[in-house]
């Protein structure tokens, strides 16, 4: 899978794709991710990628002809399967969105910033649009890393174990199950017993009771999805 993401703070992904799974998924060839900066596709003198918005209005917008030159230029060299805008008005992503994701093979993430991108790169550019939640970031950066982390550790063969995403929060509109290592009993608090037992089907029958409930108590919307599902 490939991920390109255009950016106006590119050195603020450099950290988050240069450890851990991610770092792995790379070193493996599973994952391809490249950071484009914006500046550079601008024919400004001075790289500037933001203007003054028509209509008054707080705040710069993010222009189009830089963004537009930047998925253009990608878009000659390969085919692109989605064209992301991460933006706090989108679609809130979820589990489910990260599943569908994960089966591309091209993606563009063109992070936001400032006021926001000028509309005609939406109308005419942009295939899906995304929130990582109902609140306000600085810039989509951090957006794309959540969105790039939850998708890249779907792929075939980055965990180790490919059993245990199946089995994260959300996959069935439930939160998952408690967790316990060892020791199995430490200062007095003891690990359940069913867990200790042995027996494959006691302790799978716990562990969906146990997710039900705490999506119950913590998650009651998620509940709802879970029931009608």
């Amino acid at each position: 899978m490939r991920i390109d993401i255009i950016t106006v703070l590119p050195d603020i992904l450099e950290s988050p794709f240069n450890h851990s799974i991610i770092k792995r998924a790379k070193e493996k060839g599973l994952a391809e991710i490249y950071i484009h900066n914006l500046r550079d596709y601008s024919e400004n003198k001075h790289h500037k990628v933001d203007d003054y918005s028509f209509g008054k209005g707080a705040g710069m917008v993010m222009a189009i002809q830089p963004i537009e030159k930047a998925i253009e230029t990608l878009k000659g060299e390969r085919d692109y399967d989605e064209i992301i805008f991460t933006t706090p008005d989108g679609k809130l992503f979820n589990q489910k969105a990260a599943n569908s994701l994960s089966l591309l093979e091209n993606i563009i993430i063109l992070c936001g910033h400032y006021k926001g991108i000028d509309q005609r790169i939406r109308d005419h550019y942009i295939t899906m649009e995304i929130s990582v939640g109902d609140y306000v970031l600085t810039g989509g950066e951090l957006a794309a890393a959540i969105i790039t982390d939850s998708v890249v550790r779907l792929l075939p063969g980055v965990l180790s174990d490919e059993t245990s995403a199946l089995t994260d929060s959300f996959q069935d509109n439930l939160l998952s199950p408690p967790v316990y290592t060892r020791p199995a009993e430490y200062k007095g608090m003891k690990v359940p017993d069913v867990l200790l037992s042995g027996n494959d089907k006691l302790v799978d029958d716990w562990k969906h009771d146990q997710a039900i409930e705490r999506t119950k108590k913590l998650r009651p919307d998620l509940y709802k999805k879970f029931l009608d599902d």
